[in-house]
Order: C-alpha cells, then structure tokens, then sequence
C-alpha cells in the first residue's frame, strides 16, 4: 500500500493474541478474519519443524491451502525469493513462523506482493514482531524499512519460554532503548520541528518502564515474566504504528546497532547491541546511563564491548561513525557525529570498553 506522508497514517493489528497452546489456533483466526484460498507460512531450517509444521496443520483444519518455504538468511535477495513464491502459490496470506528474521522476511515480502501478514514468533528478541519495520541485508539502507504491520500477532508464551534465554534478554535490550528513543524524538522535535507524537512516546517509555520493573520475573522466565516481554514488545510495535514512523522506538542506540554491525559484522543480537548503545547515548543525553547499565546486567544481556564480541576500536568506530547512516534522523549524535577523543571517554566511562 502506497502511504501519502502528507498523512498520519496508523496501521495496526486487528487481533493478539498472547498465551499457552496459541499454535493451534492460527486456523480460527484466519477464519475470523475470513482468509481463504493459500497461506504461506515462512520460517527458518529448526523453527519449521517446532512452530510452522503446527500452524500450518491448524491453517489447514481451517480449510485453507498451505505451502511454505524455509528461509536461512534476511537478505534482499531471499525476500525476493520469497516475493516469487508468494506470487507463485497465489497466497493470500503470508505467515513469518519464528525469530526476527523470518519475520521481517515474511512482512517486506508480503508488503511487496500487496498480501496480509501474520505475525507468529517463536522468541521475544525484538520488536519487529509487532512492528511495520522490517530489518533486510544488503539493500541500500543499512537499517529498518517500512514494510507493514501484521493483521493479527499470536504469541505462544510455553514456545517463547523455551527458547534460549539469551533472546528474551535481547527482546529486554531492545525494550530499554526506548527510554533513549524517546528522548532523541524529543529533541527532534525541539530542535528540528519535527512531528512529536506524545501517545506514541508514552507507550514506548510505559514498555521499557514496565521490563525494568519485572526484572526478577523475566530472569526466572515464568509466564508473568514472559508475557511482560512479549506484551511490551507488541506496544512498542503499536507505538511505532500510531507514530507513523520508528521515531518512539528507534533512536540514536539503534543507529549505533547498524554501524556496529557495519563495522564488525553480526557478533551479537540486534537487541544487545541497541541495549549497549542505549547506555553510550544516554550518557550522551545526560540521563541515566547507570540504571540501563543495571538493567541490563541484572537480566544478563550485555553492556561491553566485549560481552558484544567486538573490539574496543570497533565499538568507539561505530559510535563515530553512526550519525551518518541516517542524517534525515535527528539524534543526540548531532549532524556531524561523535569525535574519536570523546566516543571514547563515552565509552570508558560507562564501562563499555575497559
């Protein structure tokens, strides 16, 4: 769907769905929401068999066609790959079973072929599960696309809890940012006029304020603990939704994230990398770069460089080097970046690098 920008235009599910034994109730949802015809489930090589065999077997029951294709990397040229089967198959329905990969490859092609997407994630690692955004390699954009919100979102809580628990500290990264993002909107809009939306805003900070609060039941990955990640993750996808833009979610943390990534290469989750910048931009910020920095230890995800399997160089590059990659986005990183002496007091003195 082509977007008019002189628009706000919001996008958003019309049913989530977040418990136990959710798998097998893919099928009804499709029905309520009258899909007929073929759906394809697309998911990776050990997702396939775990989640996309249930759903395509619930899918079926519902008296739809199924057909799937097993994706191993998120790169233009596979979602183009995937692009072709859905167009080969006549699918009216798209269905990203899995991580954030097969997800975002799910929603860009969908949106490409003009067909309804359904999000089913196997694990809390990020907020692409409920957002428009989808995060490809090797396009010209070396970050998020818009691409479209998924028409409904069912999360298998037992699923998400199995997972390694590594991911789910990721997703808890990801969700901390936000305090971050927020703040880098609001200079935005102070310093460039650019459009605020306070609802949006306020929904992203509520996610991050209510992970940092459910520390110690994240940590003992009960259902309370794992429904706080997944629901918050799903309002920071809404936030981005209602916003119009990533702008609630996404800020100068997830700038470094993609710089980092440049630089060094995919060493870590895209989630521990933006928890690792949020504490290096909040520092910047003049906020409270110590409270994320706990956070984040207390859940296990990484804060240094070397939890992040990075050098010390590699890390004070990225933060150099990150304004660049988007300079429509105003962030605490300015219009000409982070000097080489200062990224690299940040650094220390945050601890990031020794």
């Amino acid at each position: 769907m082509e977007v008019d920008e002189s628009l706000h235009y919001m996008q958003l599910p019309r049913e989530v769905i977040v418990g136990k034994n959710v798998l097998g109730r893919v099928g009804e949802v499709c029905t309520r929401l009258g899909f007929t015809g073929t759906a394809l489930v697309v998911s990776g090589p050990i997702t396939y068999p775990l989640a996309g065999e249930p759903v395509a077997k619930s899918v079926t029951k519902a008296g739809l066609k199924v057909d799937h294709v097993i994706v191993k990397e998120s790169t233009e040229h596979v979602a183009n790959h995937v692009v072709e089967t859905i167009k080969k198959a006549k699918a009216s329905l798209v269905l990203g079973v899995g991580g954030g990969k097969d997800i975002d490859l799910a929603k860009l092609s969908s949106a490409k072929s003009k067909v309804p997407f359904m999000s089913v994630p196997t694990a809390a690692s990020h907020d692409g599960i409920a957002s428009p955004y989808a995060s490809i390699k090797g396009g010209s954009r070396p970050y998020s696309v818009r691409a479209q919100a998924p028409v409904a979102i069912l999360t298998d809580i037992d699923v998400i809890a199995d997972s390694p628990y590594n991911l789910l500290a990721a997703g808890c990264a990801d969700i901390v940012a936000k305090f971050t993002a927020v703040k880098d909107w609001q200079l935005a809009h102070k310093l460039k006029n650019e459009y605020y939306g306070d609802y949006a805003a306020n929904l992203a900070m509520m996610s991050a304020k209510l992970v940092t609060k459910n520390a110690k039941e994240i940590l003992k990955r009960n259902v309370e603990g794992v429904k706080t990640v997944v629901e918050a993750l799903i309002s920071c996808g809404v936030a981005m939704s209602i916003a119009g833009s990533s702008r609630p979610c996404s800020g100068s943390e997830h700038l470094f994230s993609h710089a980092l990534d440049i630089v060094a290469g995919e060493t870590s989750l895209h989630g521990e990398r933006t928890g690792v910048g949020a504490i290096l931009c909040a520092y910047l910020q003049g906020s409270n770069w110590e409270a994320i920095r706990t956070f984040l230890k207390e859940i296990g995800a990484p804060s240094t460089a070397k939890e992040l399997n990075v050098s010390p160089e590699q890390l004070v590059r990225a933060l150099m080097m990150a304004h660049s990659l988007r300079p429509e986005r105003y962030t605490i990183l300015g219009e000409t970046g982070v000097a080489e002496a200062a990224a690299e007091k940040v650094a220390r003195t945050t601890g990031v690098i020794g």
